[in-house]
Protein backbone atom coordinates (compact mmCIF):
# COMPACT_ATOMS: atom_id res chain seq x y z
CA UNK A 1 0.00 0.00 0.00
CA UNK A 2 1.50 3.43 -1.21
CA UNK A 3 2.14 5.94 1.83
CA UNK A 4 0.25 9.11 1.96
CA UNK A 5 3.02 12.08 0.36
CA UNK A 6 3.67 14.29 3.88
CA UNK A 7 2.47 17.85 3.51
CA UNK A 8 4.57 20.48 4.54
CA UNK A 9 3.60 22.76 7.23
CA UNK A 10 3.01 25.67 4.76
CA UNK A 11 0.70 23.51 2.20
CA UNK A 12 -1.66 22.80 5.58
CA UNK A 13 -1.31 26.53 6.63
CA UNK A 14 -2.74 27.09 2.88
CA UNK A 15 -5.19 24.02 3.02
CA UNK A 16 -6.31 25.26 6.57
CA UNK A 17 -6.78 29.08 5.32
CA UNK A 18 -8.87 27.97 2.02
CA UNK A 19 -11.25 25.69 4.32
CA UNK A 20 -11.93 29.00 6.38
CA UNK A 21 -12.63 31.28 4.09
CA UNK A 22 -14.99 28.58 2.09
CA UNK A 23 -16.49 28.50 5.40
CA UNK A 24 -16.66 32.41 6.61
CA UNK A 25 -18.52 32.77 2.88
CA UNK A 26 -20.99 30.34 3.15
CA UNK A 27 -21.76 31.76 6.75
CA UNK A 28 -21.77 35.22 5.12
CA UNK A 29 -23.91 34.03 2.08
CA UNK A 30 -26.27 31.98 4.84
CA UNK A 31 -26.66 34.99 6.96
CA UNK A 32 -27.35 37.19 3.71
CA UNK A 33 -30.22 35.18 2.99
CA UNK A 34 -31.52 35.10 6.47
CA UNK A 35 -31.16 38.66 6.82
CA UNK A 36 -32.85 39.26 3.74
CA UNK A 37 -35.93 37.36 4.45
CA UNK A 38 -36.17 38.40 8.10
CA UNK A 39 -36.45 42.12 6.78
CA UNK A 40 -39.05 41.25 4.50
CA UNK A 41 -41.46 39.13 7.42
CA UNK A 42 -40.44 42.51 9.46
CA UNK A 43 -41.50 44.84 6.80
CA UNK A 44 -45.06 43.06 6.17
CA UNK A 45 -45.71 42.51 9.61
CA UNK A 46 -44.81 46.18 10.56
CA UNK A 47 -47.42 47.26 8.08
CA UNK A 48 -43.74 49.08 5.91
CA UNK A 49 -44.92 47.43 3.05
CA UNK A 50 -48.58 46.34 1.86
CA UNK A 51 -48.34 42.49 2.86
CA UNK A 52 -50.64 41.66 -0.14
CA UNK A 53 -48.91 42.99 -3.05
CA UNK A 54 -44.93 41.59 -1.56
CA UNK A 55 -46.42 38.57 0.68
CA UNK A 56 -43.76 37.81 3.55
CA UNK A 57 -41.82 34.21 4.15
CA UNK A 58 -44.61 33.03 6.75
CA UNK A 59 -47.74 33.35 3.39
CA UNK A 60 -45.28 31.82 1.26
CA UNK A 61 -44.45 28.92 3.31
CA UNK A 62 -48.24 28.28 3.45
CA UNK A 63 -48.50 28.57 0.43
CA UNK A 64 -45.89 26.29 -0.24
CA UNK A 65 -47.41 23.57 2.60
CA UNK A 66 -50.71 23.94 0.85
CA UNK A 67 -49.11 23.22 -2.57
CA UNK A 68 -47.65 20.40 -0.96
CA UNK A 69 -50.44 19.13 0.65
CA UNK A 70 -52.90 19.27 -2.40
CA UNK A 71 -50.40 17.61 -4.36
CA UNK A 72 -50.00 20.38 -7.24
CA UNK A 73 -46.70 21.36 -6.26
CA UNK A 74 -45.08 18.59 -7.59
CA UNK A 75 -46.89 18.33 -10.46
CA UNK A 76 -46.23 22.16 -11.96
CA UNK A 77 -42.58 21.64 -10.61
CA UNK A 78 -42.08 18.33 -12.75
CA UNK A 79 -43.99 19.85 -15.83
CA UNK A 80 -41.58 22.77 -16.07
CA UNK A 81 -38.19 20.87 -15.22
CA UNK A 82 -39.26 17.98 -17.57
CA UNK A 83 -39.99 20.71 -20.43
CA UNK A 84 -36.48 22.68 -19.48
CA UNK A 85 -34.31 19.66 -19.08
CA UNK A 86 -35.96 18.45 -22.76
CA UNK A 87 -35.07 22.31 -23.98
CA UNK A 88 -31.98 22.09 -22.36
CA UNK A 89 -30.42 18.87 -24.28
CA UNK A 90 -31.94 19.58 -27.29
CA UNK A 91 -30.82 23.53 -27.86
CA UNK A 92 -27.09 22.35 -26.79
CA UNK A 93 -26.88 19.07 -28.80
CA UNK A 94 -28.59 20.54 -31.78
CA UNK A 95 -26.61 23.90 -31.19
CA UNK A 96 -23.02 21.87 -30.99
CA UNK A 97 -23.74 20.03 -34.12
CA UNK A 98 -25.05 23.20 -36.00
CA UNK A 99 -21.72 24.92 -34.81
CA UNK A 100 -19.45 21.62 -35.45
CA UNK A 101 -21.12 21.52 -39.55
CA UNK A 102 -20.23 25.47 -39.46
CA UNK A 103 -16.13 25.15 -38.97
CA UNK A 104 -16.29 21.78 -40.56
CA UNK A 105 -17.60 24.18 -44.15
CA UNK A 106 -16.35 27.37 -44.59
CA UNK A 107 -18.71 28.02 -47.62
CA UNK A 108 -22.14 27.32 -45.24
CA UNK A 109 -20.28 29.76 -42.13
CA UNK A 110 -20.65 32.27 -44.62
CA UNK A 111 -23.53 31.66 -46.04
CA UNK A 112 -25.81 31.15 -43.12
CA UNK A 113 -23.71 34.11 -40.77
CA UNK A 114 -26.23 36.92 -41.67
CA UNK A 115 -28.96 34.60 -40.89
CA UNK A 116 -27.43 34.21 -37.48
CA UNK A 117 -26.98 37.68 -36.72
CA UNK A 118 -30.44 38.09 -37.17
CA UNK A 119 -31.57 35.01 -35.42
CA UNK A 120 -29.90 36.04 -32.08
CA UNK A 121 -30.87 39.81 -32.56
CA UNK A 122 -34.12 38.62 -32.81
CA UNK A 123 -36.84 39.00 -30.04
CA UNK A 124 -37.69 35.27 -29.40
CA UNK A 125 -41.20 36.08 -27.65
CA UNK A 126 -42.43 37.19 -31.06
CA UNK A 127 -41.91 33.89 -32.24
CA UNK A 128 -44.61 32.50 -29.26
CA UNK A 129 -47.76 32.80 -31.00
CA UNK A 130 -46.20 31.51 -34.74
CA UNK A 131 -44.86 28.10 -32.86
CA UNK A 132 -48.66 28.11 -30.89
CA UNK A 133 -50.12 27.88 -34.39
CA UNK A 134 -47.55 25.61 -36.11
CA UNK A 135 -47.26 22.76 -33.13
CA UNK A 136 -50.83 23.64 -30.81
CA UNK A 137 -51.48 25.10 -27.66
CA UNK A 138 -49.32 22.16 -25.79
CA UNK A 139 -45.90 21.58 -24.62
CA UNK A 140 -44.56 21.65 -28.00
CA UNK A 141 -44.64 24.74 -28.71
CA UNK A 142 -43.04 25.75 -25.06
CA UNK A 143 -40.20 23.27 -26.28
CA UNK A 144 -39.99 25.28 -29.09
CA UNK A 145 -39.83 28.27 -27.26
CA UNK A 146 -37.02 27.12 -25.25
CA UNK A 147 -34.75 25.98 -28.37
CA UNK A 148 -35.54 29.05 -30.23
CA UNK A 149 -33.80 30.83 -27.27
CA UNK A 150 -31.18 28.49 -26.40
CA UNK A 151 -30.18 27.17 -29.87
CA UNK A 152 -28.65 30.37 -31.64
CA UNK A 153 -26.82 30.99 -28.52
CA UNK A 154 -25.22 27.86 -27.98
CA UNK A 155 -24.35 27.57 -32.18
CA UNK A 156 -22.44 31.39 -32.28
CA UNK A 157 -20.57 30.24 -28.72
CA UNK A 158 -18.71 26.79 -29.94
CA UNK A 159 -18.37 28.39 -33.36
CA UNK A 160 -16.49 30.56 -31.71
CA UNK A 161 -14.75 28.18 -29.66
CA UNK A 162 -13.98 25.70 -32.29
CA UNK A 163 -12.68 28.73 -34.46
CA UNK A 164 -10.32 29.61 -31.68
CA UNK A 165 -8.68 26.30 -31.27
CA UNK A 166 -4.57 26.52 -31.78
CA UNK A 167 -3.48 26.87 -35.30
CA UNK A 168 -0.49 25.37 -34.56
CA UNK A 169 -1.87 22.02 -33.30
CA UNK A 170 -4.51 21.89 -36.14
CA UNK A 171 -1.40 21.79 -38.78
CA UNK A 172 0.59 19.42 -36.88
CA UNK A 173 -2.30 16.98 -37.28
CA UNK A 174 -2.73 18.03 -40.84
CA UNK A 175 1.45 17.45 -41.29
CA UNK A 176 0.87 13.89 -40.01
CA UNK A 177 -1.96 13.62 -42.36
CA UNK A 178 -4.65 13.70 -39.56
CA UNK A 179 -8.26 13.88 -41.55
CA UNK A 180 -10.64 16.51 -41.25
CA UNK A 181 -12.85 14.50 -38.88
CA UNK A 182 -9.76 13.56 -36.73
CA UNK A 183 -8.58 16.83 -36.45
CA UNK A 184 -12.57 17.68 -35.12
CA UNK A 185 -12.65 14.82 -32.82
CA UNK A 186 -9.27 14.37 -31.46
CA UNK A 187 -8.67 18.26 -30.95
CA UNK A 188 -11.25 20.39 -31.82
CA UNK A 189 -13.60 19.56 -29.72
CA UNK A 190 -11.69 17.84 -26.62
CA UNK A 191 -10.28 21.32 -26.42
CA UNK A 192 -13.76 23.08 -26.43
CA UNK A 193 -14.68 21.28 -23.43
CA UNK A 194 -14.44 24.29 -21.76
CA UNK A 195 -16.23 26.39 -23.88
CA UNK A 196 -18.93 23.39 -23.79
CA UNK A 197 -19.75 23.73 -20.27
CA UNK A 198 -19.97 28.05 -20.25
CA UNK A 199 -22.83 27.75 -22.78
CA UNK A 200 -24.74 25.03 -20.57
CA UNK A 201 -23.92 27.02 -17.78
CA UNK A 202 -25.69 30.04 -19.44
CA UNK A 203 -28.33 27.60 -21.43
CA UNK A 204 -29.64 26.84 -18.06
CA UNK A 205 -30.94 30.35 -17.36
CA UNK A 206 -31.79 30.40 -20.81
CA UNK A 207 -33.97 27.40 -21.01
CA UNK A 208 -36.01 28.57 -17.77
CA UNK A 209 -36.28 31.84 -19.79
CA UNK A 210 -37.74 29.79 -22.29
CA UNK A 211 -40.01 27.30 -20.90
CA UNK A 212 -41.49 29.65 -18.55
CA UNK A 213 -42.33 32.14 -21.61
CA UNK A 214 -43.96 29.05 -23.25
CA UNK A 215 -45.84 28.72 -20.32
CA UNK A 216 -46.94 32.42 -20.02
CA UNK A 217 -48.51 32.05 -23.37
CA UNK A 218 -49.90 28.58 -23.64
CA UNK A 219 -50.29 26.21 -20.26
CA UNK A 220 -52.25 23.97 -18.46
CA UNK A 221 -49.34 23.09 -15.55
CA UNK A 222 -45.78 24.53 -14.52
CA UNK A 223 -44.73 26.99 -12.90
CA UNK A 224 -45.07 29.58 -15.41
CA UNK A 225 -48.33 29.00 -15.47
CA UNK A 226 -48.75 29.47 -11.99
CA UNK A 227 -47.69 32.55 -12.05
CA UNK A 228 -49.56 33.58 -14.18
CA UNK A 229 -52.76 32.27 -12.71
CA UNK A 230 -51.66 33.84 -9.46
CA UNK A 231 -51.54 37.19 -10.82
CA UNK A 232 -54.71 36.90 -12.60
CA UNK A 233 -56.58 35.99 -9.19
CA UNK A 234 -54.04 38.91 -7.34
CA UNK A 235 -52.85 35.74 -5.35
CA UNK A 236 -49.34 37.33 -4.90
CA UNK A 237 -48.73 34.63 -2.07
CA UNK A 238 -48.97 31.96 -4.87
CA UNK A 239 -46.96 34.22 -7.43
CA UNK A 240 -43.79 34.94 -5.20
CA UNK A 241 -44.06 31.18 -3.52
CA UNK A 242 -43.96 30.36 -6.99
CA UNK A 243 -41.18 32.61 -8.11
CA UNK A 244 -38.98 31.14 -5.19
CA UNK A 245 -39.64 27.90 -6.37
CA UNK A 246 -38.43 28.96 -10.11
CA UNK A 247 -35.07 29.98 -8.46
CA UNK A 248 -34.47 27.33 -6.33
CA UNK A 249 -35.31 25.07 -9.43
CA UNK A 250 -32.83 27.37 -11.38
CA UNK A 251 -29.94 26.59 -8.89
CA UNK A 252 -30.33 22.86 -8.60
CA UNK A 253 -29.53 22.65 -12.26
CA UNK A 254 -26.85 25.04 -12.10
CA UNK A 255 -25.47 22.93 -9.37
CA UNK A 256 -25.82 19.94 -11.21
CA UNK A 257 -23.88 21.22 -14.50
CA UNK A 258 -21.15 22.59 -12.25
CA UNK A 259 -20.97 19.38 -9.98
CA UNK A 260 -20.62 17.23 -13.95
CA UNK A 261 -17.61 20.20 -15.30
CA UNK A 262 -15.95 19.43 -11.88
CA UNK A 263 -16.35 15.80 -11.79
CA UNK A 264 -14.81 15.01 -15.28
CA UNK A 265 -12.11 17.52 -14.78
CA UNK A 266 -11.01 16.31 -11.30
CA UNK A 267 -11.82 12.25 -12.26
CA UNK A 268 -11.61 11.95 -15.76
CA UNK A 269 -9.08 14.72 -16.97
CA UNK A 270 -11.04 15.67 -19.91
CA UNK A 271 -11.46 19.38 -19.09
CA UNK A 272 -8.29 21.83 -19.12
Amino acid sequence: MAEQPTLSPARIAYLRRRRRRRAAVAAARGLLLAGGLCLWEAAARLGWVDAFIVSSPSRVAATLAGLCRSGELWLHVGVSCWETAVGFTLGTALGTLIAAALWWSDTLSEVLEPYLVVLNALPKTALGPIFIVWMGAGTGSIIAMTLAISVIVTILNMHVGFLSTDPRKIQLMRTLGATRRQIFTLLVFPANYAALFNTLRVNVGLSWVGVIMGEFLVSRAGLGYLIVYGSQVFNMDLVMATVLLLAAAAVVMYQLILWLEAFLKNRLGVIA
